[in-house]
């Protein structure tokens, strides 16, 4: 199997993003908390780690998503550090947002208030198969029918766990993504198509 092709992104005061180059768009990110390093969801690949223990000290491996497997448990015991899956109490500065939990979808976003950053697994998408028509930032295909309600929140930067990160508007781009959700139904599934048609074979 050929390796895993990342390249970084997301870059924010210390901490940064991954985005592994296939039609998944899986983003990962690590987040720097006075000299300590909280990675989210991450895919392992050539440069990652030591990326990780440049920007600092690792404390741990956040798994936002039940099913978000992906590295998580090898890079945290590699690293020597905690493995949390879905948590629910605050984390350092980090508080998380119940998204669905239910047996087969259990799901948190993470909230970082001094930053005024959102960290989404799945809920949100800058993918090219999670958007619709113009949509820059959109809701996950199997949510737009009963979008959660996140629009009380107003984050300066959202990042995602299917493609780059979104740094300017993103108060209005979450407004706009959840209130719009159902309408664009239509939109992203040709989107998704238009998407799958070019996936390298």
């Amino acid at each position: 199997m050929a390796a895993l092709k990342v390249r970084f992104c997301d870059q924010l005061d210390g901490s940064f993003g991954w985005i592994a180059e296939e039609f998944m768009e899986r983003c990962s990110h690590a987040l720097v908390v006075d000299g300590r390093v909280w990675v989210i969801d991450p895919v392992d690949a050539g440069g990652v780690e030591e990326r990780i223990r440049a920007a600092g000290e690792p404390a741990g491996v956040v798994q936002l998503l039940d099913r978000h497997n992906r590295d998580c448990a090898l890079l945290a015991a590699r690293m020597g550090v905690p493995h949390l899956v879905v948590p629910v109490q605050p984390i350092g500065p980090f508080s998380f947002l119940p998204i669905r939990m239910r047996r087969r979808w259990r799901e948190v976003a993470l909230w970082w208030p001094p930053r005024r950053l959102l960290v989404c697994a799945d809920v949100l998408g800058t993918a090219a198969y999670y958007r619709g028509g113009d949509e820059g930032l959109a809701v996950h295909p199997l949510l737009r029918l009963r979008p959660p309600q996140l629009s009380g929140m107003h984050p300066e930067a959202i990042l995602c766990g299917h493609g780059e990160g979104v740094f300017v508007n993103a108060d209005v781009a979450l407004r706009q993504a959840v209130s719009t959700s159902r309408r664009r139904l239509p939109r992203q599934l040709a989107s998704a198509l238009r998407a799958l048609a070019r996936r390298p074979s």
